[in-house]
């Protein structure tokens, strides 16, 4: 068995470890009771919102990569951001749909200019989601002892540490000052700022309000703002690569938030796994693309990409090529 492989299985074997911790010391009856009679009405509004996000966030991409000077039709920034969306749900690690994203773009442009947009936008959504996850923890342990205050003060002031290091070893690279130059070109010069901030915060708010959408769906007696203000902190859990998709870990993380919020720890298992489980569905139109493309993989003309053929068609009517990007 290759390293790869064992660390795939680990990240699974986690997630059903953590689990299994939590049937442990929660009762899963009261769980599965509220996921069993999840409000279909709330469902349906927050599986219609995930499709808006899906937009917002593939235009996202299309104008950072406009600002990289590549061209990106907006069908097919959708239609690889659903594809990119499932495979982050099914696959271990959360990025290998990024990956896919960023590589299959990369075999008809520019290798770099197609891996930085991709990680950019990814990067600006992460920026903004921080920042109110950090706000919202504050917010929530304002009420607990000055030890919990003191120690999500040190976390802070590490993740900062941690970021200012790493900028700064890339700095020390060759090609950063490139890399940098591209960075700003990418979010903050001109225009970039003002449209990466204002599309991401959109980004964001949509992923909180699907999450108060989950609570609703499992029926949590909470206001809508203290919804909000758990979904931060939660969500930001699941970029920690040890688990499947964020499954197990962010309900460890819920059930510790609830708690220190002073709530009852099994409410907030039920609202994590609700959201989890309206991300998994509303990412099923990407599997319906990854089987269109591994039907079209045999042929080819048509080899792995679904959207090559139109394409072919648009080139075949067009006067000719140009070099202006295809931002919005």
């Amino acid at each position: 068995m290759t390293r790869r492989t064992l660390l795939l299985v680990a990240r699974g074997v986690t997630s059903v470890a953590l689990f299994g911790a939590l049937g442990f010391f929660l009762e899963p009856r009261d769980v599965m009771a509220r996921l069993v009679e999840m409000d279909p009405a709330w469902v349906s509004i927050a599986l219609l919102l995930s499709i808006a996000q899906v937009v917002g966030s593939a235009w996202r991409w299309r104008f950072t990569a406009g600002r990289l000077g590549l061209e990106l039709p907006m069908p097919r920034a959708v239609s690889e951001y659903y594809l990119a969306t499932f495979l982050n749900q099914v696959l271990p690690g959360g990025v290998v749909g990024d990956v896919s994203r960023a590589w299959r773009h990369a075999r008809e442009a520019d290798t770099r200019a197609s891996v930085q947009s991709v990680a950019f936008e990814r990067l600006s959504g992460l920026i903004v989601m921080s920042v109110v996850a950090a706000v919202s923890a504050l917010l929530l342990l304002g009420d607990v002892s000055a030890g919990a205050r003191m120690g999500l003060g040190l976390l802070i002031v590490s993740g900062l540490g941690w970021a200012l290091w790493t900028a700064g070893r890339a700095r020390a690279r060759p090609g950063s000052t490139q890399l940098m130059h591209d960075l700003r070109r990418a979010l903050l010069d001109g225009l970039a700022f003002p449209v990466q901030l204002s599309s991401s915060a959109a980004v964001v708010a949509s992923y909180i309000a699907i999450f108060v959408m989950a609570g609703r769906a499992v029926q949590v007696d909470m206001s809508g703002l203290m919804l909000a203000m758990l979904a931060g902190p939660v969500l930001m859990s699941m970029l920690v690569p040890m688990t499947i998709a964020g499954w197990g870990l962010r309900e460890v993380a819920a059930a510790a938030l609830w708690s220190a919020a002073g709530l009852t720890a099994s409410d907030g298992v039920a609202v994590s796994v609700s959201y989890g489980l309206l991300v998994l569905v509303s990412s099923l139109p990407g599997a319906a693309i990854l089987g269109l493309t591994l039907l079209r993989s045999g042929d080819p003309g048509r080899r792995g990409d679904p959207n090559r053929g139109e394409r072919a068609e648009s080139q075949a009517d067009a006067p000719a090529p140009d070099s202006r990007s295809g931002a919005g």
